[in-house]
Formats: C-alpha cells, sequence, structure tokens
C-alpha cells in the first residue's frame, strides 16, 4: 500500500464525525413555568412544598401502601411497558453497532473449466479453493451514524419516560380503586343507617295507625320511602365489587383473587395536612409525559441530522486477507496467501431528490414533535391547575354538606316527636327524612369525589416513578 494511500485514509478517518445538520438544543429551560400555581394561593388546601415521590404513602394506610407495591410489581400494563423499554434499549445497541467494522468469513470450493480464449494456452480445467476474512468500515464523515445513535438514544428515553408514566398511572388508578371499595362501604353503611332510622318511622306510623291515630296514606309512604332506601343498597353492592374486581385487574390477579381485606375499609382515606403541590418548574422535571415529549423532539431533531448527511457522499474503506488453492491441501500455505485493501474509499452518491424529500420529512416531523411539546407541557400545566381547583371546591362542598346534614337531623329528630306527639301531621316528617336521607348520602358521595379528586391531583404531579423507573 502506498504512502499516498495510507494517508488519504488516515485524512478520512480524521474528519469523521464531522456532523451536519442543526445542533439540538432543549426548549425545557424556555418553556413558561408557573410559580407557584395559581390555585396554590386560593386554598389553605394547598402547601408550596416539594411532593414527595410515593406520594399514597401520606394517606398512612398500610393496605393501601401493599397494594400499590402488589400492582408495579405485578400489572400486565407495566409488564408491556417494560417489555417496550428492553426493545428500544436493544435497538440503541444495535445502532452503537454502526460504528463498527462489518466483518464477514467465507469458504469455497469450485470445479471449473476455463477456456483457451481466456487462459491463451488451451482449456485449463481443475479445482479451486478459498477461505477469506473480509472488513469493511463506513466511515462517519458526515456524522450520520452519531445522529442515528441519538436518535435512538433519545426514543430509548422517550420509551422510558412512557414506562415510568405508566408506573404512576398504575399507582393511581390503584389508589383510586381502592378508595371507591372504601367509598362504597361508607355509601352502604349510610343508606343502611338511613334505612334503620326510616324503619323506626315506618313501626311508628303503623302502631298510630293501628291505634286509629294515623292514616293508610302516611304507612303507605313511609314504606315507600324505606323501600326506596333499601333499593339503592344492591346497586351500591355492585358498585363495590367492580371496583374490588378492578382492584384485581390492577394488581395481576383474576376477580376470583381479588384483594379481600380491603372490605375492612369503612371510609375513604384522606389527608389530615394540606398537599404538597411544588410549583410549574418542579412540574416540568417531574412529569414523564413531558419528558417523553422533550426527548421525542430530540429524536426528530436527530433525525434531520441524519437526513441531512444522506445529502453527503458516503465513504467506506475495505480490505480482505486469504487463501487460495487449487486443492484443499494447499490452503494455508504460502503460496497461496492473498490480501486486498482496494477499493480503498468508495464514495456513493445518493439520489439527491429522494433525499431532499427525506429531508423535508424529517423536518416536518421535527416541527410536529416540537408543537408535541408545547402541547404537552401547556396541557400539564392546564391538568394541575383544573386538579387543584376540583378538590379545593370538593372539600368546600364537603363542608357545607355536613353543616346541612347537621341541621337537617335536628329537623327530622324533631319532626318526629312531634308527630308522635300529634302537634305535625305526617307529610312534613317525610320530607324532614328524605332531605335528611338525600344530604347523607349526597356527603358519602361528595366523599368519594374528594378522593377521586385527591389522586387525580397527584397524578398531575406526576410523582411516583422515581424510585421505581426502569
Amino acid at each position: 500500500m502506498t504512502r499516498a494511500l495510507w494517508l488519504a485514509a488516515a485524512a478520512s478517518l480524521t474528519v469523521s464525525g464531522c456532523a451536519v445538520g442543526p445542533a439540538y438544543v432543549s426548549p425545557t429551560p424556555a418553556a413558561p413555568s408557573q410559580a407557584p400555581f395559581l390555585e396554590t394561593g386560593k386554598s389553605p388546601a394547598f402547601t408550596g412544598e416539594q411532593p414527595q415521590g410515593e406520594w399514597w404513602s401520606l394517606f398512612a394506610d398500610p393496605t393501601l401502601d401493599a397494594l400499590v407495591a402488589e400492582a408495579l410489581a405485578a400489572n400486565t400494563d407495566l409488564r408491556i411497558a417494560a417489555a417496550n423499554l428492553a426493545q428500544a434499549r436493544a435497538v440503541l445497541r444495535e445502532t452503537r453497532a454502526g460504528r463498527l467494522p462489518s466483518t464477514s468469513i467465507g469458504a469455497s470450493g469450485t470445479y471449473a473449466r476455463q477456456p483457451g480464449s481466456v487462459t491463451g494456452i488451451g482449456p485449463v480445467e481443475g479445482e479451486s479453493y478459498d477461505v477469506g476474512l473480509d472488513v469493511g468500515y463506513q466511515v462517519d464523515l458526515f456524522g450520520r451514524v452519531d445522529s442515528a445513535i441519538r436518535a435512538s438514544r433519545a426514543d430509548a428515553d422517550a420509551v422510558q419516560a412512557a414506562f415510568d408514566l405508566t408506573r404512576i398511572t398504575v399507582a393511581a388508578e390503584t389508589t383510586r380503586a381502592y378508595t371507591d371499595v372504601c367509598s362504597f362501604n361508607r355509601q352502604i353503611a349510610v343508606a343502611e343507617e338511613t334505612l334503620r332510622l326510616q324503619e323506626q318511622t315506618f313501626d311508628l306510623t303503623r302502631r298510630l295507625f293501628e291505634g286509629g291515630r294515623a292514616t293508610r296514606l302516611e304507612t303507605g309512604q313511609a314504606g315507600a320511602l324505606l323501600e326506596q332506601t333499601r333499593a339503592a343498597i344492591p346497586t351500591l353492592t355492585a358498585q363495590r365489587s367492580a371496583a374490588l374486581y378492578r382492584l384485581a385487574l390492577l394488581t395481576g390477579k383474576p376477580p376470583a383473587e381479588a384483594p379481600q381485606q380491603v372490605l375492612a375499609c369503612q371510609a375513604p382515606p384522606e389527608l389530615d395536612r394540606p398537599v404538597p403541590v411544588g410549583d410549574g418548574a418542579s412540574l416540568l422535571a417531574r412529569r414523564p409525559d413531558i419528558r417523553r415529549a422533550e426527548r421525542e423532539l430530540a429524536a426528530a431533531s436527530a433525525r434531520i441530522n441524519v437526513a441531512t448527511a444522506d445529502l453527503y457522499p458516503s465513504i467506506s474503506l475495505g480490505g480482505s486477507i486469504g487463501s487460495t488453492a487449487g486443492s484443499i491441501g494447499g490452503l494455508g500455505k504460502s503460496d497461496g496467501f492473498r490480501f486486498s485493501l482496494g477499493p480503498l474509499i468508495s464514495w456513493n452518491f445518493p439520489n439527491m431528490e429522494v433525499a431532499r424529500s427525506r429531508l423535508k420529512q424529517a423536518e416536518a416531523g421535527g416541527d410536529a414533535a416540537l408543537a408535541g411539546f408545547d402541547g404537552a407541557w401547556l396541557a400539564a400545566l392546564q391538568e394541575t391547575e383544573s386538579a387543584l381547583a376540583a378538590y379545593a371546591g370538593e372539600l368546600d362542598r364537603l363542608a357545607a354538606l355536613r353543616r346541612a346534614a347537621a341541621e337537617a337531623g335536628e329537623a327530622a329528630r324533631i319532626a318526629r316527636l312531634r308527630y308522635r306527639a300529634g302537634r305535625e301531621n305526617f307529610q312534613v316528617v317525610l320530607d324532614a327524612e328524605r332531605s335528611l336521607a338525600t344530604i347523607n348520602a349526597t356527603i358519602a358521595q361528595s366523599e368519594q369525589q374528594r378522593a377521586t379528586n385527591l389522586v387525580a391531583l397527584f397524578l398531575a404531579l406526576g410523582g411516583g416513578w422515581q424510585d421505581g423507573a426502569g
């Protein structure tokens, strides 16, 4: 190999890796970060402290903690997300291998006849054997391989963020299913207590009717109200069963193996402290969907560089060594040794129209990814502010309902006493008890909604993936 060829090879290797195309700059630092959230200053239910990762532990409920841990270990959606992550990492390893030279080992044996017109000395007939090693290396002169690796790495990061998003969603849905079971237990208990009070009223009207002091209309009205309350209990029981089966699914079990221990929970869990929510800047770092959108944008940017590199020629270096002989026994002998170093440099010029079209496609993909990032960030702010408002609003609603229940309970008690003494008609009692039953049922539903809104708030805040990611 001449000195000039060595210099040409060295020069091409020296300039390899000079990427073409735009340099990627993350838009994260420029994203608008609200500090604090708009709703934080409107309600004492929130504090600007940073929320902890495993937010469900704030409920201090060992049963809930165990269920979430079980779901994070066995949930089928998480298993799918983990498999997708392993696949993305394998693709990254494959792309990184593009930096390495390619090798191939070959062996052949032929029996052929060469005509005299080729040999010049008459026909030649005989055996020929060959073994050899071929090595090829593509010089990454314009950074195509490096850009492809950056794209694959960003893809893997995006899939990791998707895994983290699945993780916090599973934790939230498990908590929601648990609070639903507890809430339906509470609603069933309220309905049964209301049923007990209405049975007392029905017994009272029946006795008064038998004594000639009440009418059949009054006993019929009392009985109808009683049965209406009784009719609500099977529906609540079915809803509780559905929540229990959903909990089984989330923890990777069939309905027959649903966790029966949660039936002991008689009220939805609640916090005894203000909710730590942090601010917009910390939200940006916590939410996996925003991180996924940013990594998808980075991958799209790297693919623009790949498409740009396709506008330029590619350079390949190659060589081979081996042995050729007229018999198998002659392989490996010095007189059969061969080698080649050519073509040392080969230039493959692309179809420019195709390359330019692919570049336009990549640029359009980059624009879409940037819009996706902006949309994810704005949606995160909107979702969090809405969740804050919904939780604070339900707390105020629940407080008002409890005050109303106290008044309605006293009114129903007085109405029953006056009716028993013959100083009030039964319609007043009926209206008072119907009002009390409605308010108590609404309180139980509001407690469930408060728990649901709190789970939605923690999900919007984006924590819960940090200790178990990837």
